[in-house]
C-alpha cells in the first residue's frame, strides 16, 4: 500500500510538483520519539467469557499493523478485497497471544495461564470456544518466508485445562478458506471447517487476447439505479479468479483429527448450526454473476442439512438482483435474513417484503416474519409470526411468551419495538417503544442477553422476591444534556414500568454494563444474585473491568492495565456547548495541553476534526452525544464539533448543506476564539470520508478569514453519485485560496476520485509551487 499525498498552497501555476522530503528523499520517516511511544503502545486486550462464565480469555493485540502487513497484494473481486497469499479478506486484524484467567469465588481473577504450543510469530484469528467451554478453536498464520511457510491459515485447537494448543489436521495441506467464513462448532467435539479444496491448482492466468467483446445490453429499456460499488468483476477472467479464491470444501473435523467431507465444493457464504446441534443452515452463491454489483446480489441458495452431512431441503434459490431501488429501506425480494430461532431447538425464521423491495411503494404490511421447523411434512406452510408496517430491523428471542421485534423507517426516523408471544396466537402484539431514532434522550436501551442451555443468546428474564411480574434488564447509553450516563433499568414487561437499578457515576467515571455473569443456563435470574461485568474509565484513567454483584452492588476490579499513553493522561478535556446563529445547540470536545492557561500561554494551533450528521429536526440535532475520551493530542483539538445538516418537513438535509456547514464552522471558531484558545488565522479543519468531503467544501465556501488550512481523508467527487445527493468541492475548486492537504491510501475504496484525476484537478485549480 502506498499513500498518495497532494499538497497545495492555493497558487495558480501550471503543473504539480512532487515534493519529496528534503531529508528522506520521499521515503517514510519516523516521527519523534514521543509520538512513536504513543503509536507503538500495545492495545488493550479483548476480553471473552467462557460459555460457563467461569473463565475469561484475554486476547492480546499489538499496536498498529506494520506497513508490510498493509502492503500485502490483494485482488478486488465482486466488491471484496482478497489477500491471495492467505486466502482471506485483506487486512483482517489478528491477535498475538491468548491468556486464560479463572474467575475465583471472590470475583477476582486467578493468575494468567498463557496458551502455549503455538509457533513463534503466530498471527491468531477466529478464536471461538466449544459449547462446553473445554476447547478453543483458532486459526494460525505465519508470514510467508523462504523456509516453506506459505502464509495460509491453519486451524488449531487448544485444551483449556492444559492450555496446550495443537494443529487440528495432521496434514499441513489442509488450509482454511477464510474469504467468507472460517469454522463453527457443530457440537463440543466436532468442527465444520471452510477449507481450500485439495484439488485446487494455481490461479488462472489471464489471456493476453480477450475471449470476446464486453457487451452490456438494455434492450428491455429497464431503468436500473445502483449505488457505486468498488472492485466489481470486470470480465470473464475476474469471474474465474473470484471462483478460484472463494470456492470452499466444507469438512467435519473431530478433535482427534478425523475428517469427513460435507457437501460438494461451492462458494459458501454462511454456515449456522441449529441450537440443538442436529441441523446446519447453509448459504451459497452461484452463477450467473454480474459486472455492476457486489457478490451480495449474486444468485443465492439457502439449504438445510443434517449435522452429519445429509441434505434435507432447499429453502430458496434467490435470483441475481441488479435493480434494488436506491431509496433507503429498499431490500431484496424473497426470503431474507434466514436464521435459527435462538429459543428453539431447530426452528427457522425469516422475513419477506410485501412492497417488492421498493421503499417508495406504499403498502401495509411492508414486511412479514415467518417461522417453520427445519424439517416439514408435505404441504406444511410457514407460519406467520408477525406483520410490520415499517422495515424489519431485528428480533431478540427469549421464549414462547416473549420476543422483541424492532422495525424502523429511515425517511421519518421512526423506530418501534414490539412485544410478541411467539407461542401464543391469542396474545396480541404490543408496542413497547415508539420513538424517533434521532432522539437519543428517549432511547430506552437494549435488553441484556444471556447464554441459553444450547449456547445461544436469549433475553435474560429477571425475577424479584415476592413479585410475579415478568422483568427484563434494559442496558442504555443514557444520553443527557450533560453527556452520556449509562444505566440499567429493570423493566416490567406486563406494566411498562421501569426501575433504575444502576447508573454510571458521571462525576467520577464513565462506566458501562458489558455482560451478565451467570453460572446457570436455565430459569429466570434472581435480582439479588445478579452479577454484571462493567467497564470503567475517566478523563485520566484508561478502561478497566469490574464485576458488580447484587444486592449490595459490591464492586471488584478485575483488571489493572497500565496506561498505554501516560503522556496524554493529564490533558485538559472538556465537553463544551455553543450555539449556531439559527439557534441550533452545538457541542464539541475540547482537548488542551496539560497546564495550559490561555491568559498566560496565548493562542494555540487548533485543529477541528469533524463529521457532518443529518437530522430531521433542530431539537434532535442539538442533543448531546458521546463523552470525553481519556486520551488525545497535546495541541488544541476540537474533536467532533457538531455539524448538523437539518432538513425539516419535505426538505432534504442536504438541500442547505453549504449554508449549514459554514454556519456550524463559524460558530465553532467563535467559541474557541471567545475562550482565548485560538486565533482565526491559526485554525485548521480535517475529516475522514464524508468528513473529508465536508472539509474540502468548507475551504471552498467559508469566508477567506475563517480557516488557515485543511486536511482531508475522504470522498470528494460526489458528482458521480447517481440519482441522489450531487455536490462536489470540484465545482468550487477555483475558490480555494488557502493550503489544502489531501491524504489517501493508494488503494482506498472511497477515494471519490483516483490519483490520475487528482493530478488533473490540482493542475487546473490548486497547483503547488512548494
Amino acid at each position: 500500500m502506498q499513500f498518495q499525498v497532494f499538497v497545495s498552497n492555493g497558487s495558480s501555476q501550471n503543473g504539480v510538483k512532487n515534493t519529496p522530503n528534503a531529508q528522506g528523499g520521499g521515503r517514510y520517516q519516523l516521527p519523534p520519539a514521543e509520538l512513536r511511544e504513543i503509536v507503538d503502545a500495545p492495545s488493550l486486550p479483548v476480553l471473552s467469557f467462557s460459555p460457563r462464565r467461569d473463565k475469561i480469555l484475554f486476547l492480546k493485540r499489538s499496536a498498529l499493523p506494520p506497513l508490510a502487513e498493509l502492503a500485502r497484494p490483494e485482488d478486488k473481486l465482486a466488491g471484496i478485497r482478497i489477500d491471495r497469499s492467505c486466502n482471506t479478506k485483506s487486512r483482517i486484524p489478528f491477535y498475538t497471544g491468548l491468556g486464560i484467567h479463572l474467575i475465583l469465588p471472590d470475583d477476582s481473577l486467578g493468575p494468567e495461564k498463557p496458551v502455549h504450543g503455538l509457533p513463534d510469530g503466530a498471527k491468531i484469528n477466529f478464536v471461538t470456544s466449544s459449547p462446553d467451554g473445554k476447547h478453543l478453536a483458532l486459526s494460525v498464520r505465519l508470514d510467508h518466508d523462504d523456509d516453506g511457510e506459505d502464509g495460509k491459515l491453519r486451524v488449531w485447537v487448544a485444551d483449556v485445562e492444559t492450555e496446550k494448543a495443537k494443529p487440528l489436521f495432521e496434514s499441513p495441506d489442509m488450509c482454511l478458506n477464510a474469504v467468507f467464513g472460517s469454522f463453527v462448532w457443530v457440537n463440543s467435539s466436532v468442527l465444520l471447517v471452510y477449507t481450500i479444496p485439495l484439488s485446487r491448482g494455481d490461479p488462472p492466468k489471464k489471456s493476453l487476447v480477450p475471449l470476446g467483446p464486453k457487451i452490456q445490453s438494455n434492450e428491455q429499456q429497464n431503468v436500473i439505479q445502483n449505488r457505486y460499488t468498488e472492485g466489481v468483476l470486470k470480465d470473464e477472467y475476474d469471474e474465474y479468479l473470484f471462483e478460484h479464491y472463494t470456492t470452499t470444501k466444507l469438512v467435519l473435523a473431530t478433535l482427534d483429527g478425523t475428517v469427513k467431507e460435507f457437501g460438494p465444493p461451492a462458494i459458501y457464504t454462511a454456515v449456522e448450526p441449529s441450537p440443538d446441534q442436529k441441523y446446519v443452515l447453509i448459504a451459497s452463491i452461484h452463477r450467473p454473476y454480474y459486472f455492476t454489483v457486489s457478490y451480495t446480489k449474486f444468485p443465492q441458495k439457502v439449504q438445510v442439512w443434517t449435522a452429519d452431512g445429509k441434505f434435507v431441503r432447499q429453502l430458496c434459490d434467490l435470483p441475481l438482483v441488479e435493480n434494488i431501488p436506491i431509496a433507503y429501506n429498499s431490500v431484496r425480494e424473497g426470503m431474507r435474513l434466514i436464521s435459527w430461532r435462538a429459543d428453539k431447538p431447530s426452528t427457522l425464521y425469516w422475513v419477506e417484503t410485501q412492497d417488492g423491495g421498493d421503499a417508495k411503494v406504499e403498502v401495509c404490511p411492508r414486511d412479514i416474519i415467518y417461522t417453520q421447523p427445519a424439517e416439514t411434512v408435505e404441504g406444511e406452510e410457514p407460519e406467520i409470526l408477525h406483520k410490520l408496517d415499517l422495515r424489519f430491523r431485528g428480533v431478540s428471542w427469549c421464549d414462547d411468551s416473549l420476543a422483541l421485534v424492532q422495525e424502523t423507517w429511515f425517511k421519518t426516523t421512526q423506530t418501534r419495538t414490539w412485544l410478541i408471544s411467539p407461542g401464543s396466537k391469542d396474545t396480541a402484539p404490543l408496542i413497547l417503544f415508539d420513538r424517533s431514532s434521532e432522539d437519543v434522550y428517549s432511547d430506552p436501551g437494549l435488553p441484556m442477553m444471556r447464554k441459553s442451555s444450547t449456547g445461544t443468546r436469549v433475553i435474560a428474564k429477571i425475577k424479584k422476591e415476592n413479585d410475579q411480574g415478568t422483568y427484563i434488564l434494559l442496558n442504555g447509553r443514557g444520553a443527557t444534556p450533560e453527556g452520556d450516563v449509562p444505566f440499567l433499568d429493570l423493566f416490567n414487561i406486563n406494566t411498562g414500568s421501569k426501575e433504575r437499578i444502576w447508573e454510571s457515576d458521571k462525576e467520577k467515571h464513565y462506566e458501562t454494563a458489558v455482560s451478565l455473569i451467570l453460572d446457570q443456563s436455565v430459569g429466570d435470574v434472581n435480582l439479588n444474585q445478579l452479577k454484571i461485568l462493567t467497564s470503567k474509565r475517566s478523563k485520566t484513567e484508561i478502561t478497566q473491568y469490574w464485576i458488580q454483584s447484587w444486592p449490595h452492588k459490591k464492586c471488584r476490579q478485575i483488571t489493572d492495565f497500565p496506561h498505554p499513553y501516560p503522556l496524554l493522561a493529564t490533558l485538559q478535556k472538556e465537553l463544551i456547548k455553543y450555539q449556531r446563529k439559527d439557534g441550533v445547540q452545538l457541542t464539541a470536545k475540547l482537548y488542551l495541553p496539560t497546564g495550559y492557561d490561555p491568559s498566560k500561554d496565548g493562542h494555540l494551533l487548533c485543529l477541528f476534526w469533524a463529521y457532518p450528521g443529518e437530522f430531521r429536526g433542530k431539537d434532535a440535532a442539538g442533543q448531546v452525544r458521546g463523552i470525553i475520551n481519556s486520551t488525545f493530542f497535546w495541541f488544541a483539538v476540537l474533536a467532533g464539533p457538531s455539524i448538523p445538516i437539518i432538513g425539516e418537513g419535505d426538505a432534504e438535509p442536504n438541500d442547505r448543506f453549504v449554508e449549514q456547514l459554514v454556519s456550524s464552522a463559524e460558530a465553532a471558531v467563535e467559541e474557541v476564539v471567545r475562550r482565548g484558545v485560538a486565533h482565526p488565522s491559526k485554525i485548521a479543519v480535517g475529516g475522514l470520508s464524508y468528513g473529508g468531503f465536508m472539509t474540502a467544501n468548507l475551504l471552498a465556501h467559508a469566508p477567506p478569514s475563517l480557516l488557515l488550512w485543511n486536511c482531508s481523508f475522504g470522498s470528494y467527487k460526489m458528482t458521480l453519485t447517481p440519482f441522489g445527493f450531487q455536490m462536489s468541492p470540484f465545482m468550487s475548486a477555483n475558490k480555494i485560496e488557502k493550503p489544502i492537504l489531501l491524504i489517501n491510501g493508494e488503494c482506498d475504496d472511497k477515494l471519490g476520485l483516483f490519483p490520475s484525476q487528482t493530478d488533473r484537478w490540482f493542475q487546473k485549480y490548486c497547483v503547488s509551487n512548494t
